[in-house]
């Protein structure tokens, strides 16, 4: 697949650069964009949440009422689940939700999320640049020539540049991120892919082989 390379004017620059087609042209598999996506919001989750059971709540242990013959359920003391401020019935516990998934499996994840952009033609290729101070301006500016400044973008970088991350951070629907850190996950959010041409054969390069 033939892209051509815009500047961050918006203007074509005359160069095309080819994607790989066993990185972007494949039969994407559904599955493994789910297993992979699961497993990046799983361990987004911290496993903190916690409520206090009977054994753990503050009161009194005296039996207050007998065993039968109220009517009502039975009840050994205050801190019986069927009474307010009682204590909590199989409450929930700290615990870790991530999970371990194959490597392959999350290589197969990112080809096929991106075979689905490039199917989609929602991915744009501009030449490395960089911006001299960190300027939310000059982002909204790129993004305005680029007619994407409406629409959830993922800037890939081939290497951290700190100018550009910090004129990018405080822009609501735009993240940027480096060719080696990029997750499916990431890809699936964005509306837009943009590719710096450096980071192009660094994704090639990891994804490939």
């Amino acid at each position: 697949m033939e892209l051509a390379v815009y500047n961050i004017k918006g203007e074509e620059t005359g160069k095309s650069i080819s994607l790989n087609d066993s990185v972007y042209g494949i039969d994407p598999n559904d599955h493994a964009i789910y297993l992979d996506v699961k497993q990046y919001l799983a361990n987004l989750r911290q496993g903190t949440h916690k409520t206090k059971e009977r054994s753990e709540v503050a009161g009194s242990t005296k039996k207050i009422k007998r065993q039968k013959g109220t009517g009502t359920a039975r009840a050994g003391d205050i801190k019986s689940p069927i009474f307010r401020g009682g204590g909590r019935t199989f409450g929930p516990r700290p615990r870790d939700y991530s999970f371990k998934l194959n490597k392959k499996v999350k290589r197969l994840a990112r080809k096929s999320a991106l075979s689905y952009k490039a199917k989609s033609e929602m991915i744009k290729v501009i030449e490395d640049f960089n911006l001299e101070s960190p300027k939310t301006k000059d982002y909204i500016s790129m993004l305005s020539n680029l007619k994407i400044n409406e629409k959830k973008s993922l800037l890939v970088l081939n290497e951290q540049n700190k100018n550009i991350y910090l004129s990018s951070r405080n822009l609501p629907g735009v993240k940027v991120v480096t060719a080696s850190d990029v997750t499916t996950y990431d890809i699936m959010n964005a509306s837009v892919l943009l590719l710096v041409e450096s980071s192009v054969d660094v994704l090639d390069n990891m994804l490939s082989n």
